[in-house]
């Protein structure tokens, strides 16, 4: 959602723009069809180009760490050498908060150094070890900025709003703690918004690494009430005591593990911290470095989310 986002928004304004992804979309773009972590294929999606933004990830709660390693590390190693090779001037590394998150409230805070030895999870520690590999790459004539937009959801978005409407209509969403955990969450628009100036701003803030968010902190209750409302699921009801999902989502972790199952669990340890957990940010530094500020509040985001999953469109 969000790298289509992006290309759409660098076309739109007369870009001329290749993805590389593992399937065709029919985009119209020029497409370039393989795997992150294989030289041969980010070689030739580099060629040529002035500027890259590198979305591609392996996302997910569970699994094993060699896939996140190949997917994440690796691919992050080949695109930057790829782009070196091909005379890049500008490299973006999407990357997230989760790299500097050791699971204790964050409030206020800046964009911390990524920190794979404290980072939660293989997800998180691999995207640490990523940023960490990108931004240690900039140099003069190859200028790396680091972004790390915050729960980015909208229309369309399989990832967090899909999760979170499939759990309730199977009765499987629950709260942590009653959901008071404040939280910042980014509208798509405004990420793909962020990212874009994140490009077009590498000259002046290279090396650095920006959180992007909405700016609009929610508790947990808040946010996905409104997201399940929007799109005509129940909202969450039950709630389970912090230590208890967390207890209860290693186990599930282990069995997962165990049985090499490859569905999502219905908690972890990780996502029992994620939802009991203040995880708020400062945004004044990466409005002011990357010039950019979100054009879609919160509420006009859920509203938008309402129409997409409505059951009759607007005449």
């Amino acid at each position: 959602m969000l790298g289509g986002g992006v290309a759409r928004s660098l076309a739109d304004r007369g870009d001329t723009v290749t993805v590389l992804q593992r399937r065709p979309t029919g985009s119209g773009l020029r497409e370039v069809l393989g795997d992150v972590a294989d030289p041969v294929v980010v070689a030739d999606a580099a060629t040529g180009q002035d500027a890259v933004v590198h979305l591609a990830a392996r996302v997910s709660v569970t699994g094993p760490w060699d896939e996140f390693e190949r997917v994440n590390v690796q691919g992050t190693r080949a695109l930057l050498g790829a782009a070196r090779e091909a005379g890049v001037a500008r490299f973006v590394q999407v990357s997230s908060p989760s790299v500097a998150h050791a699971g204790e409230p964050l409030v206020g805070v800046g964009a911390a150094p990524a920190d794979p030895q404290r980072a939660r999870g293989h997800y998180a520690r691999s995207k640490a070890l990523a940023e960490r590999a990108a931004l240690a790459a900039d140099a003069d004539g190859f200028a790396v900025v680091a972004v790390r937009p915050h729960l980015v959801w909208g229309p369309g978005d399989t990832q967090l709003v899909g999760r979170i409407v499939d759990r309730a209509r199977r009765g499987r969403l629950v709260l942590i703690d009653g959901g008071t955990a404040l939280i910042d969450s980014t509208y798509v628009d405004n990420a793909v918004d962020a990212v874009v100036a994140a490009l077009d701003r590498a000259d002046v803030v290279h090396g650095e690494a920006f959180v992007v968010t909405n700016g609009q902190p929610r508790t947990v209750f808040e946010l996905l009430s409104r997201i399940c409302l929007a799109c005509g699921a129940p909202a969450p009801t039950r709630s389970v005591p912090r230590a208890v999902a967390r207890s209860g989502g290693g186990v599930v972790e282990s069995a997962w593990s165990l049985t090499r199952r490859e569905d999502e669990p219905p908690m972890t340890r990780f996502l029992a911290e994620q939802l009991s957990t203040a995880h708020w940010f400062d945004q004044r530094r990466t409005r002011e470095a990357l010039a950019w500020s979100p054009r879609v509040t919160l509420d006009e985001g859920f509203a938008r989310l309402a129409v997409h999953h409505s059951p009759t469109p607007p005449s």
